[in-house]
């Protein structure tokens, strides 16, 4: 598929499911590999905090315990801070890694063609990368404070009225394309950070509504879908553990925890890998919204076809 090619609002729906339909395979396949150990990690981590969150808070429920909570950090406090420094530390590294996966992963495609590449490329691109990953990263974080405080004001704005409301999305998406067509910019190695983040902006003010409804919308598609699948699991655990609370006389508070952890970690499990899948299709989207953006901004395709046309005369 052709990447630099001016889009309307249509064609930004119309060409990321076509990208997947084509390339979708070989993006998802890629993804996991590169991805997988960091989000084992994860999933793993996660799975201790939700035994936690399990057995901990229902079990003082059903014991009827308030000071459970207490007593437990009290015993393993230490072990508690430990388990919450290593997974922050591994989220953020696998945060960064995964963001810039769809980034890196579009440059080679727009470089090498269709599926004309793989891990060993992709890995040597995140290589050649980590100083821009890092620089990146630190970067948002600074620019991030003015911008939070700037969306936290419009997003109580907009959360006071029903309309508002609607609009929520637009604005999600309004920062996450800032930020990803900032990193696409910048990995081409062009323009300094500053000047990046300066362009992402230029380029989504040149097509906003376009841009940013297309990216919202996708936002809110990612949302819903997640909250559904979040909720079969734990339909499906509720009406067994009322189940099981209807065929005996007295709740059996072992019996309970063990379903409600069952449910826990399925909900867990289920929308960590939906939601891993989402995140690339999002960022998909917004691929499609800069290299739309950038041509129509720069002419990149038109100019490399009138050279063709040069070169073959």
């Amino acid at each position: 598929m052709q990447l630099y090619k001016s889009r309307g609002f249509s064609e930004f729906f119309q060409d990321t499911f076509s990208f997947i339909k084509q390339n979708g395979k070989h993006l998802f396949k890629h993804f996991f590999i590169v991805n997988g150990f960091f989000l084992l990690i994860l999933m793993v981590l996660g799975y201790f905090f939700t035994k936690f969150y399990s057995d901990i808070i229902f079990g003082g429920l059903l014991n009827n315990n308030t000071n459970v909570i207490d007593d437990y950090m009290n015993e393993n406090a230490g072990l508690f801070i430990l388990l919450l420094f290593v997974f922050l530390i591994v989220a953020l590294i696998a945060g960064i890694i995964s963001y810039a996966y769809v980034p890196i992963y579009l440059k080679l495609h727009n470089d090498f063609g269709d599926q004309n590449f793989g891990t060993k490329e992709i890995v040597t691109t995140y290589k050649a990368n980590i100083g821009v990953l890092f620089i990146f990263l630190i970067c948002s974080i600074l620019i991030s404070i003015p911008l939070l405080i700037t969306a936290g004001v419009l997003g109580f704005i907009l959360a006071i009225t029903i309309i508002g409301i609607l609009l929520l999305p637009l604005l999600i998406g309004a920062f996450a394309l800032f930020y990803q067509m900032s990193l696409m910019e910048y990995i081409e190695h062009k323009k300094g950070i500053w000047e990046c983040f300066g362009y992402a902006w230029k380029l989504i003010t040149s097509k906003f509504w376009a841009a940013v409804g297309s990216v919202g919308l996708f936002f809110l598609m990612s949302y819903i879908i997640q909250q559904i699948m979040a909720i079969i699991p734990y339909i499906f655990g509720m009406v067994g553990l009322f189940t099981s609370i209807e065929d005996g006389m007295t709740p059996d508070a072992e019996k309970i925890g063990g379903t409600m952890m069952v449910m826990l970690l399925a909900i867990f499990f289920l929308t960590f890998i939906v939601s891993s899948i989402l995140s690339v299709i999002v960022q998909l989207n917004q691929g499609i919204v800069f290299y739309s953006l950038k041509e129509e901004a720069e002419n990149i395709n038109t100019k490399s076809d009138i050279d063709l046309i040069g070169t073959s005369e």
